[in-house]
């Protein structure tokens, strides 16, 4: 992997579900130099473009925002009770330590009630995040002077690198955002035969909301969805449990519970990828779904499908991707790029 110091960038900036201001700085100062034109639009999507010789317009997509939680109240000894901004396993979220992004950054701790003052019963229940609570170590008065109800939250952890292995917060979907930004460089030197509007979106963990106002306003020919899924091969799982597997390559999606991708997009993207020798998995994601369903639904409807990065304990405090796979991703989009214009999407009928 070319830029492990630059996807430990993306993963560190904070950007909750609505309040991805900073994420998208970054991304802004990180690209401006790299792209024909870059814009946001009103709901907050960074929308960036390079322009092609024909007037075929392709959609690159990448939610930018991160599961996080949002300030509900403020209790008389200071302590935080929060709400969640898209999916977490609590269990996961026992003494792990967030972000309070304030009038400044505040460091906390999720706590709950000591097990060693817990009867059979609360013992045996699996927690809920109705069970923890954030304690910054300050007084009330130092709280509410720093914190305000409705200042977002977020995780705290520093990228490591595991064999070949990467592990941090917020991989879904900063890997994807990270794959979006190295194309786009590399399309600043090879150039595209098409127009290709890289959008970095947002409020995808709370409803994909970002993408279908994108999607609608570009208006494009055919859609790619980069995003993360789940790859369940660890002890304890059947085979058909799998989902995908680390570092089996980059996984091209059949299915998932929002969507099912367009079937010529499918073949296109299996064709590149044998073609360029890219390795590639099936996903067919039995619950969850990601920005490919409002894209492909947008507008008149779009050609659109998905590639997906395997990711280890997705949704928890900690998430774990390979660089193998990473680089595979990047393989395919780059071809499916070039090869992209000169690929027939007209319907084939059997006769």
């Amino acid at each position: 992997m070319a830029e492990f110091d630059l996807l430990q960038k993306i993963c560190k900036v904070p950007g909750a579900p609505g309040f991805e201001q900073r994420i998208r700085s970054f991304l802004m100062s990180t690209l401006e130099k790299d792209v024909d034109d870059m814009r946001t639009d009103a709901m907050g999507n960074l929308i960036t473009f390079h322009k092609g010789h024909s007037r075929k317009k392709l959609l690159l997509t990448a939610h930018m925002d991160e599961i996080a939680f949002i300030v509900q109240h403020i209790d008389d000894e200071g302590f935080i009770r929060f709400l969640p901004l898209g999916g977490f396993d609590p269990k996961t979220l026992t003494a792990q330590r967030v972000i309070i992004h304030g009038k400044e950054d505040i460091h906390g701790v999720m706590g709950s009630k000591p097990l060693h003052i817990m009867n059979a019963e609360e013992r045996a229940k699996a927690p809920s995040l109705k069970d923890f609570f954030i304690d910054t170590g300050l007084t009330k008065a130092e709280v509410v002077g720093k914190i305000q109800i409705g200042d977002p939250i977020t995780r705290e952890r520093e990228m490591i690198r595991m064999g070949k292995c990467i592990n941090c917060k917020s991989l879904d979907n900063r890997v994807s955002v990270y794959i979006l930004v190295e194309l786009m460089k590399k399309l600043k030197k090879t150039k595209a035969p098409l127009d290709v509007y890289a959008v970095f979106t947002v409020q995808e963990e709370v409803g994909s909301r970002g993408s279908m106002i994108a999607a609608n306003s570009i208006a494009p020919d055919v859609a790619i969805n980069i995003d993360t899924t789940i790859a369940y091969d660890v002890p304890g799982a059947q085979s058909h449990e799998y989902i995908t597997k680390l570092g089996n390559g980059v996984a091209i999606k059949l299915f998932d519970s929002s969507v099912i991708p367009d079937y010529r997009m499918v073949q296109f993207l299996k064709s590149a990828a044998e073609k360029n020798k890219i390795p590639w998995q099936a996903e067919l994601l039995t619950g969850g779904g990601t920005d490919t369903a409002s894209v492909q639904r947008a507008g008149n409807g779009t050609i659109a499908g998905a590639i997906s990065i395997p990711t280890r304990h997705i949704h928890q405090v900690i998430e774990m991707v390979h660089e193998d796979d990473i680089d595979a991703a990047v393989r395919l989009l780059e071809a499916a790029v070039q090869e992209l214009e000169n690929y027939s999407f007209e319907f084939k009928y059997d006769t």
